[in-house]
């Protein structure tokens, strides 16, 4: 059974009576940090509907820039995937994330998918810390949540019901790509290396990690000619891109 708090957000929800959602839902499930994203565009990207608090937003860029984690994994499956202690994750399975979410205090990841059957739509991820752990009440109200986002969307009613103020802001889709910068230049690569989307979005992400910067960064300079991929470099990267077209 879900939690009264939960259910009040629940209920305000179906109403559309929510002005801060992500803070609501972090405070009924106790949680240190809560997000959801929606996936969009060729490539299906983990786009950010809402997070709180800043830390969440941190995640989930850490996430998208690494391609891998407890929201890719779930997105893949279909099913909750439940990390609620770093600590005692197999180093193996998220090699780069562990390293990264220490430094940003998280201590514990659990991540819901949003979808019904083989639809997937998006992910909802709740962040845990060393005093706010996940337990099974927060799972059961995590679950319910999760299934409540996956009804509004895929019922085409964002606004949550009712279309009162607030629910338009909760739950309204991304109008544009927060993230249309990163699909612009994985398509430029694409055609710069000659391979397919995945293959270049695994390329920018390679070259973002290894180069220590932000992947949208990263792909601005792409788009911009500053930065080509080769498959004549070692490194995949020729380096600065010259307006008559010669390599920096």
């Amino acid at each position: 059974m879900i939690s009264d708090a939960m259910a009040g957000v629940l209920r305000s929800l179906r109403l559309g009576g929510v002005d801060d959602l992500a803070r609501e839902c972090a405070r009924a499930l106790d949680a240190a940090g809560v997000s959801l994203s929606l996936l969009v565009g060729p490539s299906r990207a983990a786009e950010p509907v809402w997070c709180h608090p800043e830390t969440s937003a941190r995640f989930e860029e850490l996430q998208f820039t690494l391609g891998e984690g407890p929201g890719p994994d779930a997105v893949r499956t279909g099913t909750p995937v439940m990390a609620p202690d770093l600590d005692r994750v197999r180093p193996g399975r998220w090699p780069t994330l562990l390293s990264f979410a220490r430094e940003l205090d998280v201590s514990g990841v659990c991540c819901f998918p949003l979808g019904v059957g083989a639809i997937r739509i998006g992910v909802l991820t709740v962040l845990c810390d060393k005093k706010r752990q996940l337990g099974e009440q927060q799972y059961t109200d995590a679950v319910a949540l999760a299934a409540a986002l996956t009804s509004a969307f895929l019922n085409g009613d964002p606004h949550g019901g009712g279309g009162r103020p607030g629910g338009g802001r909760a739950l309204e889709p991304p109008a544009g790509l927060r993230r249309a910068v990163v699909h612009q230049a994985t398509g430029m690569i694409s055609v710069q290396l000659g391979v397919s989307l995945e293959e270049a979005m695994l390329r920018l992400r390679a070259y973002a990690f290894g180069s220590e910067r932000p992947l949208g960064e990263v792909s601005a300079d792409v788009i911009a000619r500053r930065l080509r991929f080769d498959n004549d470099f070692d490194d995949d990267v020729s380096g600065p891109y010259s307006p008559d077209g010669g390599e920096g």
